[in-house]
């Protein structure tokens, strides 16, 4: 394994000293190089990759799946591969995971990107973390700060245990309600301000030392397929590209985002060929490169997704994905048969060497930004000790209470002391027990004076649930998605909480209760409101 960049050669050893000598005195000699003068610390990185053997350079662009710790060495050896992706089955104990990412590390000549798909919320992988309310609660506090924060926390658990990516976060633009797989996991609908919320949570990671991933681009926020099933067709023209989709990503290559996803759409009036955006030149090379001028990496989101196989092999889409300009493949459903692909077409020039060693060279730029190169192994006795803990739940339980959003309240129906409340939906005993420790009494439905009713995606059904309670006031709480709302107009008061988490059932019942004012704004239109809307108590 490269310990350092230091280690590499004689050539990088001067580039990673400190300039010159002293004079006895504290000071520069006479004779020392200008500091100024000093290469940057990847200087070394172009050198190294004209050494590397066509097959090592093949094996960096694939981030494939394991099944075991066994089984994710023999990949290391036999394909040389630039990274693994971690998934739930492959965890155990903090301890447990951190000794198994060092063995892994360990068997690769070059560090590995160790990733893992941790957005929170909807889309958690990680068992043992301090669980955080997702993307649109993030949104709905309306602050970026609270995006980086939280980013920092769950960067921090990670490379506690080894993983030093985080495919994350979402840079999509919810502006379609029937949206089947982004929704919740963005932050919104208003550019501007997912941009900025995407700025906060590349910091965050960063902050932490874990490589971030700003995903999915050129944005699946305007779709009613699901990728991971279909094909979804977006009719953005260039100029609603440009205006709603192009923002947050523009965002996150001003923050140095160290690697860009790219989607399993197609988008016509971007590139009229039929191909994904996966395998679009004009897309990853014209807008993604060309436009927005990002030299980062590109990496594909999984290609075992439908959206990315509809029309190729599997080898096929992992050259062509090459072509289009990716640098990473993720999780290719049949390695060997990528990997040959690939390998095939660099050997008969279908790629050139020189857009290998490209794709490369920036792989190893992000692993050394990202310190991979002569970092120390993660440490297994203290792994336990980082994740979790008072600070990082505090930090959890302020970002949920501070996106519980009042979006309407007839008559004054909150908050909900001295009143005797029936809850009634997903998460009905966690959220009584909550109330009760608020000081609010509680009883059955139909001897309560108020009725909560939370819901979690219920859509049009909330409605119909609505009625089916009589004619006492209703109180509606999303806990999923705050379309649900569009439903609720015959609520006495409506809310949002954008997650059914521990973390956000205790805001939601400081906030019912009236411990906690609503300071939580809409980010995206619901309950008959627009964006940026919220109320208050007076």
């Amino acid at each position: 394994m490269i310990a350092a960049a230091c280690a590499l050669g004689a050539s990088t050893l001067a580039a990673c000293s400190d300039g010159g000598g002293t004079d006895g005195r504290g000071g520069a000699a006479a004779s020392a190089p200008a500091r100024a003068s000093s290469p940057p610390a990847d200087a070394w990185i172009p050198g190294h990759v004209a050494k590397m053997d066509v097959r090592e350079k093949v094996g960096q662009l694939f981030v494939p799946t394991f099944y075991s710790r066994a089984d994710a060495l023999r990949t290391i050896r036999r394909y040389h591969v630039g990274g693994l992706i971690y998934f739930p089955e492959n965890f155990g104990s903090p301890r447990e995971t951190a000794a198994q990412s060092n063995a892994l590390q360990k068997a690769s000549k070059i560090p590995l990107v160790l990733g893992v798909d941790e957005e929170q919320g909807l889309v958690t992988r990680t068992p043992f973390i301090t669980r955080f309310p997702g993307n649109m609660a993030l949104g709905a506090t309306g602050d970026p700060a609270q995006a980086r924060a939280a980013a920092r926390v769950t960067g921090a658990e990670l490379r506690a245990v080894g993983i030093n990516l985080d495919y994350a976060p979402v840079a999509d633009v919810n502006v379609n309600p029937n949206n089947p797989v982004i929704g919740v996991r963005s932050f919104g609908s208003d550019p501007a301000r997912v941009s900025q919320m995407v700025t906060g949570a590349v910091q965050g990671y960063q902050d932490a030392g874990v490589a971030a991933v700003a995903k999915h681009f050129p944005g699946h926020g305007d779709t009613e397929t699901d990728s991971h099933t279909g094909l979804p067709v977006i009719e953005h023209t260039p100029d609603e590209w440009r205006k709603i989709d192009a923002p947050p990503f523009r965002a996150a290559v001003g923050a140095g985002v160290d690697a860009i996803m790219t989607a399993h759409i197609v988008v016509p009036k971007l590139d009229g060929s039929g191909d994904p955006a996966t395998l679009s030149k004009t897309v990853l090379t014209g807008l993604l490169r060309e436009r927005l001028g990002y030299d980062g990496v590109i990496t594909t989101d999984s290609l075992r997704m439908q959206g990315v196989r509809s029309e190729y092999g599997d080898g096929a889409v992992a050259v062509r994905a090459v072509q289009a300009g990716a640098d990473q493949l993720l999780m290719p459903p049949d390695l060997p048969e990528a990997y040959g692909a690939v390998l095939k077409a660099v050997e008969s020039g279908k790629i050139t060497e020189r857009r290998l060693d490209a794709s490369v060279t920036r792989i190893l730029r992000l692993k050394q930004r990202r310190g991979l190169f002569g970092r120390a192994p993660a440490d297994p006795a203290k792994a336990a000790s980082v994740i979790g803990g008072e600070q990082h739940e505090a930090t959890a339980r302020q970002v949920a209470e501070r996106a519980v959003t009042l979006v309407a309240d007839k008559g004054g129906t909150l908050p909900l002391k001295g009143k005797t409340v029936a809850v009634t939906g997903p998460k009905a005993a966690a959220l009584t027990e909550a109330l009760r420790a608020q000081g609010v009494r509680t009883a059955a439905p139909g001897s309560a004076d108020v009725t909560v009713l939370t819901t979690d995606d219920a859509g049009s059904a909330t409605a119909a649930r609505i009625r089916a309670l009589g004619g006492k006031p209703v109180v509606v709480a999303a806990l999923g998605s705050p379309y649900d709302l569009d439903s609720a107009r015959g609520a006495a008061a409506t809310l949002a909480a954008y997650s059914s988490g521990t973390p956000s059932v205790l805001g939601l019942a400081r906030v019912l209760a009236g411990t906690a004012a609503p300071t939580g704004r809409l980010p995206v239109p619901a309950g008959g409101q627009p964006v940026g809307h919220g109320l208050s108590y007076r």
